[in-house]
């Protein structure tokens, strides 16, 4: 028998989509997902999107002994995953590592405390063995993907409003008219700003371009950068969310802080809330 279940965000009622496919098919997407990291190969793939992203499949296959078609294939099971996202770039396919997959398996499974400790012993193994640093980009670029089980429309009102974003987005509030040059700023429920930025481009509900500066030390020393949101609906109501996220002058405070989990892990909570009606737990 079906549910009908709905929840109240800023006088409006959403109904849950109470669709069994938001239940059980997450371990369906872990398992896809650990079957794509089990192979080596990919595993290097993915390490090669770590150092530098948008790297072309020529690149690549530069990094690898094998065929081009054999390095294709790798490619395409990691898309298929969602492991990584491709960008159309002129005549070039460029290829970005998508963090976002990885990131619910751990909102799974480690607390914020018990990866504080995981990070710390990583990074004492990694100096142990003498591992080098992360090679750089003069303007490295981040792109995430995720598909969120919930009307393009609804996905759009997650993103730009205050009533949504006040329960994904760390708790903060988004204040914007959404008009070009208008500004686009993130509060803290005690009225602080945490990022600020100005309306690029708006075309609801399908593209949302702003720029970004944080405001926490040390981030807040870094020079505005540039979010591109690109809605795309799905057949069964399902919509595709891609972030880019660009303009770093290097490898910045700003960008370490994103790549290293920001991004992925506001993508995932807003997932979460629109897909279960409660955002993730406070500890994770």
């Amino acid at each position: 028998m079906p549910l009908n279940i709905s929840y109240t965000i800023g006088g409006a009622n959403h109904a849950l989509t109470c669709d069994l496919l938001v239940t059980y098919t997450l371990p369906m997407e872990d398992e896809v997902v650990f079957r794509a990291l089990a192979d080596s190969t990919r595993r290097r793939l993915l390490d090669l999107l770590f150092e530098r992203g948008g790297r072309t499949l020529t690149e690549l296959e530069s990094q690898l002994p094998m065929s081009r078609f054999g390095v294709m294939k790798h490619l395409r099971l990691l898309e298929e995953a969602k492991l990584i996202t491709t960008r159309k770039v002129g005549r070039e396919r460029l290829h970005y590592l998508n963090p976002v997959p990885i990131q619910g398996i751990s909102d799974r499974w480690i607390t914020k405390y018990a990866a504080l400790r995981a990070s710390a012993l990583a990074d004492l193994k990694t100096a142990l063995e003498g591992g080098s640093s992360m090679a750089t980009d003069s303007k490295p670029t981040l792109v995430y993907q995720i598909v969120i089980k919930a009307p393009q429309e609804q996905v759009w009102e997650a993103i730009t409003t205050p009533e949504f974003t006040s329960r994904y987005y760390y708790g903060s509030t988004l204040k914007t008219d959404l008009s070009v040059g208008s500004p686009f700023t993130y509060y803290m429920s005690d009225g602080t700003p945490i990022v600020e930025g100005e309306v690029v481009a708006s075309e609801p509900p399908n593209r949302l371009v702003h720029s970004y500066h944080s405001l926490w030390p040390p981030m807040n020393e870094d020079a505005p950068t540039q979010v591109t949101w690109e809605l795309e609906a799905m057949p069964g109501g399902v919509t595709k969310v891609t972030v880019v996220h660009e303009e770093f002058q290097g490898e910045t405070a700003t960008y370490k802080g994103l790549q290293s989990g920001g991004w992925a892990w506001i993508l995932s909570n807003m997932k979460t809330l629109l897909e279960t009606g409660e955002p993730m737990p406070q500890e994770y």
